[in-house]
């Protein structure tokens, strides 16, 4: 599995992060200031970089730059809390594979991750299945044996999730978190709305709920 390094001086930020890429199966290190960021992604078992640009001791910039420089080229994708067109150019012309303003969830950064891992020939299949329930993560399209099932964005994050921990009971706390991302509402019913949503599309056999305790794909 694809090894990855976490770059954020955010301690909230990194540990959101952090859990998001563990529970996707990745192999994750943190490191929260330029220099570490700089000597870690010069690792050959890196596969990949998230990089934030406001590290202290060396801005991610600089990092990106001197790594570049080097020749280094492994795929980074950088974080940012700065919006502004002119600091998305910046990156991308330092050798930037990519951008995620914040605040971002998490479930856009894992296809991001998924995207540029797959540039590198480092990706996990594109195809997720359990049963006749399969995923196909390239065409964002979902089918149960031969029927086609039309899921909105959040709805098709939700079913992947389910399909990454078939068997498992995933807690809503855990499924807001990965899905919805950091800034979630705790209070919120979200998921189990959703949840109703996939029933109806998927069968409602096919979502169990465990009582107390959250869901589980069958």
């Amino acid at each position: 599995m694809a090894r990855i390094l976490i770059a954020e001086d955010e301690q909230r930020i990194s540990s959101f992060v952090e859990k998001g890429l563990t529970s996707a199966g990745y192999v994750t290190t943190v490191v929260s200031d330029g220099p570490s960021a700089l000597e870690g992604a010069r690792r050959p078992e890196i596969d990949l970089v998230l990089l934030d640009v406001g590290l202290p001791g060396l801005d991610g910039f600089s990092v990106l730059r001197q790594l570049r420089a080097e020749n280094v080229t492994v795929p980074i994708i950088m974080l940012t809390a700065r919006t502004q067109v002119s600091d998305t150019v910046a990156g991308l012309d330092a050798g930037a594979n990519d951008y995620m303003p914040k605040p971002f969830k998490v479930d856009e950064l894992l296809a991001r991750i998924r995207l540029r891992l797959r540039d590198t020939g480092q990706s996990s299949s594109p195809t997720l299945s359990h049963g006749e329930l399969e995923l196909d993560l390239r065409t964002r399209r979902a089918t149960i044996g031969e029927r086609t099932v039309d899921l909105s964005a959040r709805e098709f994050a939700l079913a992947e999730e389910f399909l990454r921990n078939p068997d498992q009971v995933l807690s809503r706390e855990q499924l807001l978190s990965r899905v919805w991302g950091f800034d979630f509402d705790p209070g919120s019913n979200v998921v189990d709305v959703y949840v109703r949503y996939l029933r109806a599309k998927f069968g409602p056999e096919r979502i169990e709920t465990v009582r107390g305790m959250g869901y589980r794909l069958r």
